[in-house]
């Protein structure tokens, strides 16, 4: 299956940036827009189709495909910016420790004092398709204009500061009717957050979905021949039904020195010695819930992709990946552990995205 690696390298491929490949086969354009709906999962799409009849429309070209893992915004926006998976790209969970700054480093609230080209230092796609004359923009939330994630992993080009659907649209209109070669990013985080708060498919979440529905709308019929767009997502959602409270065992706080990553994908860092003796306790205590990989086991997996050794120092000792329906809440991020909605393990609800395929008529 494809995955979101896909995304960015045939956006930059379709414009002729070298060293590409254009998979998902966008042809040649001269204006690619990539819109991500944080949180739109390719079930919910499906499930919820008569709310989003653009998206789900027969005359464009969809398709599933994965996202990374942990399936969570820092590591699927830095596959998005970078085109590499979070072993080389570094952003390994919504939280993880960073051994050389010697704190836990929260990259959608980056922790002062930490440079972002330091966390992650390879050169982001947008900086390459800038680099051979591409105008590349980014259009989201002024407050993201100047945060550390988007230093680290979706620096290069302009940013346009963008909070609601017409300016989205307007910046999105602009752009693809330029003499230039452009390849504009759009960004939409709110289904996520409604998502988080009151769970999919809840009639928040439906009425947001109607939003993200239009906006991609009428993008789509901004573009003119010589245009694509695609949309695509950082990962789903579950809904979860169970709630394992971490703190409230002493079976799982022994020997833990801290709890880093998210209540569906927990990095849990240990005592020196210990890990072999944790991790056995919490097989035992979360048996058919919850599955266990040591960092090894977790790099020989390639669910990173290729790790590299300063990277692997930032994953815990072991991580508690969530299954079901199944969250592990932790004082560590106590508002985020209440939440209906949460991702970052590998539920298909969760890994699976959508990339719609739209092209110009005009």
């Amino acid at each position: 299956m494809r995955g979101l690696a896909d995304v960015p390298a045939s956006a930059a491929a379709s414009l002729g940036v070298p060293g590409y490949s254009d998979s998902l086969i966008l042809g040649d354009a001269q204006h690619v827009v990539i819109v991500l709906i944080d949180g739109l999962g390719w079930n919910a799409l499906q499930a919820h189709a008569d709310l989003a009849p653009c998206l789900t429309s027969a005359r464009h070209e969809a398709i599933e495909i994965s996202t990374v893992f942990p399936s969570t915004t820092p590591a699927g926006l830095g596959t998005l910016g970078t085109g590499l998976l979070p072993g080389m790209h570094g952003m390994v969970g919504a939280s993880f420790w960073l051994p050389e700054a010697d704190e836990i480093l929260t990259p959608l609230h980056w922790n002062d004092g930490i440079t972002p080209v330091a966390v992650q230092p390879e050169p982001t796609i947008f900086e390459r398709a800038e680099h051979h004359g591409i105008e590349v923009t980014t259009v989201a939330p002024g407050a993201y204009a100047d945060s550390g994630l988007t230093r680290a992993v979706l620096r290069g080009g302009s940013y346009q500061a963008a909070d609601t659907i017409t300016a989205r649209v307007e910046h999105a209109h602009r752009l693809v009717n330029s003499s230039a070669r452009t390849l504009t990013y759009v960004y939409w985080p709110d289904l996520d957050r409604t998502g988080h708060a009151t769970g999919v498919g809840s009639e928040r979440w439906r009425a947001d979905l109607g939003h993200v529905d239009r906006l991609v709308s009428q993008i789509a019929d901004s573009l003119a021949s010589n245009a694509v767009a695609i949309v695509t997502a950082d990962h789903g959602m579950v809904n979860c039904e169970e709630r394992i409270i971490i703190d409230d065992d002493p079976i799982l706080r022994e020997d833990v020195v801290r709890i880093a990553g998210e209540p569906r994908m927990r990095h849990v860092y240990v005592a020196d010695g210990a890990a072999a003796d944790v991790m056995d306790a919490w097989r035992q205590r979360l048996e058919g819930k919850v599955d266990i990989r040591s960092r090894g086991e977790l790099i020989e997996s390639g669910l990173l992709g290729e790790v590299e050794f300063d990277i692997a120092e930032r994953i815990g000792d072991f991580v508690a990946i969530s299954r079901g329906v199944v969250s592990l809440s932790s004082s560590f991020d106590r508002r985020v552990s209440s939440l209906i909605g949460q991702h970052g393990a590998m539920t298909d609800d969760e890994m699976r995205i959508p990339a719609i395929v739209m092209r110009g008529n005009g």
